[in-house]
């Protein structure tokens, strides 16, 4: 028996989110938790899952609290490592008037990318079903020395491997860099999330359905979802495919979090119905939920404090169909 089904590895950040205008006529700045390993982490405790969490945050007032927020979440966080001489890393979040954003980091250095490999408690993840990582562990030397090592200790004792590549270019020394780890990440993974942008990052055609072949071939992915933001999300396992369309709402107010959550959604499916034999309708059914699920996190706030229920995403669901 493992003691958590999900595992991830990754950055736990302050998400500085637009929240109005003061009486100066100032942007007012929300300071969100976030990071989305802990988003997904947060998700999945909603939807009844168990689930630990490897990062590091600056020993500073952030960095507390966003331990005691992953930890009200659900989220074990036995190895959330403190860092006295680094500060926890800081985002702040434009919202542009679609709602899609643009992220401006202060990271130079940033606690979440001084993670050493001999701070990755193995048994954390040996115990879990599922381990979960991104590329914003693999920006700098260190974290990525970390990070692949602790895929290894996943691949090496069967659990299976998730990947979201979450591209944030801002953070890369070259763009060629950045493809270079995605490449390495989606040759580890059972299990892909990518959006559409990083498809056409990755394979150079905005054909996602042709990109998502090359991807799946080229690595041989048995899981694969790729997010399209208004237009839905696909499906992809082995020569089985699925395509759900979004649940476009008028409260949109950003879309922080929506790829999170939809991960989450995604994972939780596999955690309940396994990675095998799965049928068009199997990956109808779960693209539906995922993609109901991230559109009611668009019509919030931040992200890992107000992630959706089950009854929520289902009830959405109802009303649509």
């Amino acid at each position: 028996m493992k003691s958590f089904d999900v595992t991830a590895l990754g950055e736990l950040l302050i998400d500085f989110t637009e929240n109005g205008i003061s009486e100066q006529g100032n942007p007012i700045l929300e300071a969100n938790p976030g990071g989305a390993p802990c988003n997904v982490l947060a998700m999945l405790n909603k939807l009844g899952k168990k689930t630990a969490f490897i990062g590091k945050v600056g020993n500073d007032n952030f960095g507390r609290m966003l331990a005691d927020e992953v930890k009200k979440s659900g989220t074990d966080v036995t190895n959330l490592v403190f860092d006295d001489t680094v500060h926890t890393t800081l985002a702040f979040v434009h919202t542009k008037p679609d709602g899609d954003r643009d992220f401006s980091f202060y990271r130079n250095p940033g606690a979440d990318m001084m993670l050493r490999k001999e701070e990755v408690m193995e048994e954390l993840i040996k115990n879990s079903k599922i381990f979960h990582f991104g590329t914003l562990s693999s920006t700098h030397e260190g974290v990525r020395e970390a990070t692949r090592y602790a895929i290894d200790v996943a691949k090496n004792n069967g659990v299976l491997v998730s990947f979201d590549p979450n591209l944030r270019e801002p953070l890369w020394e070259s763009l060629e860099c950045a493809k270079q780890e995605i490449a390495y990440g989606l040759s580890k993974c059972d299990i892909l999330k990518i959006s559409d942008n990083e498809v056409e990052f990755m394979t150079g055609t905005n054909d996602y359905e042709k990109g998502a072949a090359i991807l799946q071939e080229k690595y041989e992915i048995p899981l694969m979802f790729v997010t399209l933001g208004k237009e839905g999300s696909l499906a992809y396992w082995k020569d089985v495919s699925a395509q759900a369309k979004p649940f476009l709402q008028e409260g949109t107010i950003e879309t922080t979090g929506a790829g999170d959550t939809f991960e989450a959604c995604a994972l939780n499916y596999v955690l309940d119905h396994g990675i095998q034999d799965l049928t068009a309708d199997h990956l109808k059914e779960l693209l539906t939920f995922a993609n109901a699920g991230a559109s009611i996190i668009t019509t919030r706030r931040g992200a890992l404090r107000v992630m959706p229920t089950a009854q929520e995403i289902e009830q959405l669901i109802a009303q649509k169909s």
